[in-house]
């Protein structure tokens, strides 16, 4: 079975999730002013998760530099989501997905195997939205000690 991410240049799916302090976070707050880079990934306060994470919090200031919001999106509840960002001293907005509806939205949800068991999560994914709401680049894999500055990379050379 293979994956359908949404293509580069279609328009970003609306979502409106909350984070995890418990507010709303919606694409639209960001439309015409940041780039947004959306990114899945399967469970707080795993190792690569943490690695991710702590990647992206260690560049906010570069994320800045070039009009860029950083959104993690996991089925995470809230709570889960707040003790990760405080774990970790994180800089940016996690947001729960529990029905894995926005997930689907971009076709990060899907088939998975583990140690040769086959289910359905997250698919470690980044969605790099620009200011006018549109898909302009697609990460279906990524390397989590390497993501915050793939994805910085890529913006600077083409938004």
């Amino acid at each position: 079975m293979s994956q359908e991410f949404l293509e580069v240049g279609a328009k970003a799916p609306a979502f409106s999730l909350l984070n995890q302090d418990g507010e709303k976070v919606s694409l639209k707050d960001f439309k015409g002013s940041k780039n947004v880079v959306l990114y899945f990934y399967p469970k707080a306060m795993t190792p690569g998760c943490t690695t991710q994470a702590c990647g992206i919090r260690d560049s906010k200031r570069k994320f800045a530099g070039i009009d860029t919001v950083v959104l993690g999106v996991s089925p995470d509840q809230p709570d889960k989501l707040e003790k990760f960002r405080e774990k970790e001293a994180l800089n940016f907005d996690l947001l729960s997905d529990p029905e894995h509806a926005t997930a689907e939205a971009y076709g990060a949800w899907g088939m998975k195997k583990n140690y040769g068991k086959e289910y359905m999560g997250i698919l470690r994914s980044t969605f790099i939205i620009g200011k006018d709401g549109k898909i302009h680049h697609v990460m279906p894999k990524v390397n989590t000690k390497t993501h915050h500055d793939d994805v910085i990379e890529w913006i600077k050379e083409n938004l």
